[in-house]
């Protein structure tokens, strides 16, 4: 959906937000007001993909172990 800020101005308090609102300045796409929820669910996609990409790093540094190696690791450490 896309409207103006003279649209955002006036409906501030009851923005139709089922999908995300792109608002236009001087008739060029200037702002996108979304709900809360979708931009929780955005950064949490994209924490997602910021973790998996450093794994996939690890993975060809050969920066792994395996989960024995981690548990005789943690357990010498309480010693």
């Amino acid at each position: 959906m896309i409207e103006t800020v003279s649209f955002l101005k006036k409906n501030a308090a009851d923005l139709p937000l089922s999908e995300p609102l792109t608002i236009t300045q001087n008739g060029k796409p200037a702002y996108v007001v979304t709900s809360y929820e979708e931009h929780e669910r955005r950064e949490q996609a994209i924490a997602m993909m910021k973790m998996i990409s450093f794994a996939e790093s690890d993975i060809k540094q050969d920066r792994i172990s395996s989960m024995e190696s981690l548990k005789e690791k943690l357990a010498a450490r309480k010693k």
